[in-house]
């Protein structure tokens, strides 16, 4: 995000300015969280018809509850860059105050009665909770054929992404400031890239999954989606950090974010794979070379790398995905398996249908290429990666599931860049880097190591500073 950009005080311009220039809208009162929140919800009422972003929309408690913020904002309160500003949840995120469905036919009306522990941080740091986004069956690849599918705000015939794409139409089309999004095999990333914004993939137990739907806690992510860099760093700062309803949430201290985000990236070591610009379409190759330039023009160095891009990570990953999601639907699966969809059913199908000897082989696997990627990161700060290895595919089916069509089968191995982040737990940033031939947003990711967050941020939001892409708006049809 450019710091300098001018904010667009009009309100018919609100629902298009980011995160953080929302956020400081409010502290200075040139709008109020009430105001904002009406436009928003404007929006939400003409384009989201179409769009099938969110699941529910709380339009009469988001008032509410901006009407509480616009008081407390009057009288001299101030709970931080998120006090007022609307949000959305992704609908596996526990709220005590609407049913979690986690995209499910078979959960439509299922209330928890409880609040994650991520709903209950953004709503203690004043944050307005507009909705529930809508999201593929179980957080797994395609939507139950009876639930809403969202669709790509630059243009409908595109996929919008994994189980996080209610999040990514959302955040593009200004249907929220940001949004949750969950990342198991890359559900926060593939979104982010499809629609144009900006999304972290935490490491792996610095966001709490108290009270968050799981497809496979192993490899289950929880972070935020939004249009810059900026604006995810101040949405982590406070969801992340220790939570005594979740042993595995990380201890260590949570930094802020927002504080150091425009220091300098001079000397910053990136590594690049050769191998990947000359295994990827030569659209994303573009794109990749293009951020190499701007990177290096920023001071950063590109270092040369060499990472295990190995052909059974996908056999793997799904190994590992299938016997931890049927742990997961223990209660449900098989005893009601006719009212599964056929994405998620086929998983657990496959995870019940698997072997102990596949299980830990798969286990094993994992232990030595998460070594192999840490030695061979060992000399860098960061990875430079796509998201996908060729531009969107093209969608053919009403799950919102891409094309099986060879002449539309451009998502290559679509695990390939992605599953290596979820599998060692590192954190990526996703960073929107061009668009194709068709207009079709195309995405990067920047993957560090543990609890580099901060560091990615930074790299990220110098990024932003020099390009514009996080500032391009879809036309979707009202």
């Amino acid at each position: 995000m450019n710091t300098h950009a001018p904010i667009l005080a009009a309100a018919s311009d609100i629902a298009d300015l980011s995160l953080t220039q929302v956020s400081r809208l409010i502290a200075t009162g040139a709008a109020t969280p009430a105001e904002v929140t009406e436009a928003v919800l404007t929006r939400i009422a003409r384009l989201d018809p179409h769009l099938n972003s969110y699941q529910v929309v709380l339009a009469d408690r988001a008032r509410e509850k901006a009407a509480q913020a616009t008081a407390e904002r009057q009288a001299g309160l101030d709970r931080g860059p998120m006090h007022g500003v609307p949000i959305a949840l992704k609908d596996l995120c526990e709220t005590a105050f609407a049913p979690t469905a986690a995209g499910m036919a078979m959960l439509r009306g299922n209330a928890t009665g409880r609040d994650a522990t991520v709903t209950a941080r953004l709503e203690q740091a004043g944050a307005i909770v507009l909705g529930k986004l809508a999201m593929t069956e179980g957080a797994y690849a395609g939507h139950h054929p009876d639930m809403p599918v969202p669709k790509n705000p630059w243009n409908g015939r595109l996929w919008a992404g994994s189980s996080s794409s209610g999040s990514g139409v959302a955040v593009a089309a200004g249907l929220c400031f940001g949004a949750l999004g969950s990342d198991t095999g890359g559900s926060i990333r593939f979104p982010s890239g499809a629609n144009g914004i900006t999304g972290m993939k935490p490491t792996w137990g610095r966001v709490s999954r108290h009270g968050v739907f799981a497809l496979a806690d192993s490899l289950d992510h929880i972070g935020p989606m939004a249009r810059t860099a900026a604006d995810c760093a101040a949405m982590l700062g406070v969801i992340a950090g220790a939570d005594p309803n979740d042993p595995t949430a990380l201890t260590a201290p949570v930094p802020d974010y927002l504080a150091g985000i425009g220091a300098p990236i001079h000397g910053l070591r990136i590594g690049v794979d050769a191998s990947v610009l000359e295994g990827t379409s030569a659209e994303t190759a573009a794109m990749l070379a293009d951020a190499v330039a701007a990177l290096t023009s920023l001071g950063a160095v590109i270092v040369p790398v060499a990472l295990p891009f190995l052909p059974d990570v996908t056999e793997h990953w799904t190994a590992l995905c299938g016997i931890e999601v049927a742990l997961a639907h223990k209660a449900t699966y098989p005893d009601r398996a006719g009212e599964y969809g056929p994405s998620l059913g086929g998983l657990l199908q496959l995870g019940h249908a698997l072997t102990a000897d596949q299980v830990g082989r798969a286990m094993q696997w994992r232990l030595v290429f998460n070594g192999m990627v840490e030695r061979a990161m060992s000399a860098v700060d960061m990875v430079l990666l796509p998201v996908l290895g060729a531009p969107l595919a093209m969608l053919d089916n009403a799950i919102g599931a891409p094309s099986a069509d060879p002449a539309n089968a451009d998502l290559g191995d679509l695990l390939k860049f992605t599953a290596p982040a979820d599998l060692t737990g590192y954190p990526a940033l996703t960073l929107p880097g061009g668009f194709d031939a068709r207009g079709g947003p195309m995405g990067l990711q920047l993957m560090g190591k543990p609890l580099s967050e901060a560091l990615l941020f930074r790299a990220g939001h110098a990024f932003q500073s020099v390009t514009d892409w996080h500032t391009r708006r879809p036309m979707p049809e009202a």
